[in-house]
C-alpha cells in the first residue's frame, strides 16, 4: 500500500478528479444542516481591500499588474452572485490537502479556510487548482471527471453550471491576490516560501476568455 500525504501538484491525474468531486459533494451534503456560520471573509466583498494593499507594489511582481486586476474586481464586483446554494465550503482543497491510498481517497486536511459560501464556488476553486497542467495548459478531461464525480452525489443547477465561469475568475482572483499579498509582504526569515502569484494570473487570463461552461467541458 502506498501513502501519499497529499497528491503533489505535478502528480494530479484524471483518475484523481472523480473521487475529489465525489468528496467534495460529500462533504457539503453532510454540512448542509450544519447551524454554525462562519463568513467567507476572502469572498468578493474581502478582495478589494486586499488589492489596495498591494496596489502600489503590484509592478514589483509585473508591470500593469494592478490594472488588470482592478478591472477583474470591476467585473467580478458587477456580476457575482448573490443567490446560489451555500453552506459549508473547504475554500482550499489543494492537492497536496487530499489523501490518497494507493487509488482511493482516504482523507482531506486543512481547514483552516473553511466557512459558509456558495457551493459551486468551492468547486471552482477545486477545479483551479488540479485542473490545470504544470505548463499552464487547461485540462478538459481532469474537469469533466470532477464535475461528474460531484454530480453523481450532490446534483447540479443550472443556475450553478451557468454561473460557474464567473466563479472559476473570482477563485482565481482570490488567490492571485493572496499570493500576490504573500509575495510582497513576506516576513524575512519566515519558514514559508510563498507561492508565485503569476500562477493563478495566467489562470485568470484563461478563464476571461471563457464565455460559457461548454469550453470548459463542463456541459
Amino acid at each position: 500500500i502506498s501513502f501519499l500525504r497529499g497528491v503533489s501538484p505535478r502528480r494530479v491525474a484524471i483518475r484523481h478528479c472523480a473521487p475529489l468531486g465525489d468528496a467534495l459533494a460529500r462533504m457539503h451534503v453532510a454540512g448542509d444542516d450544519f447551524p454554525m456560520r462562519r463568513p467567507n471573509s476572502l469572498c468578493v466583498t474581502g478582495w478589494r481591500p486586499l488589492f489596495e494593499k498591494c496596489a502600489p507594489r503590484a509592478h514589483e511582481v509585473q508591470h500593469g499588474l494592478a490594472g488588470e486586476i482592478e478591472a477583474e474586481l470591476e467585473v467580478l464586483e458587477a456580476g457575482w452572485p448573490n443567490d446560489l446554494p451555500e453552506g459549508v465550503i473547504h475554500g482550499d482543497l489543494f492537492p497536496d490537502n487530499v489523501f490518497f491510498i494507493g487509488e482511493k481517497l482516504s482523507g482531506l486536511i486543512d481547514f483552516y479556510f473553511a466557512c459558509n459560501d456558495f457551493y459551486a464556488y468551492d468547486l471552482a476553486i477545486c477545479i483551479n487548482a488540479w485542473c490545470f497542467e504544470p505548463d499552464g495548459s487547461f485540462n478538459v478531461t481532469k474537469a469533466r471527471h470532477m464535475l461528474s464525480g460531484y454530480r453523481k452525489v450532490r446534483p447540479f443547477s443550472a443556475d450553478e453550471l451557468t454561473a460557474l465561469p464567473l466563479l472559476l475568475r473570482g477563485g482565481a482572483i482570490r488567490f492571485l491576490l493572496t499570493r500576490l499579498h504573500d509575495w510582497l509582504f513576506h516576513p524575512e526569515g519566515a519558514m514559508v516560501t510563498p507561492h508565485n502569484p503569476l500562477d493563478y494570473y495566467r489562470k485568470l487570463r484563461f478563464h476571461q476568455s471563457v464565455r460559457r461552461p461548454g469550453e470548459l467541458g463542463l456541459d
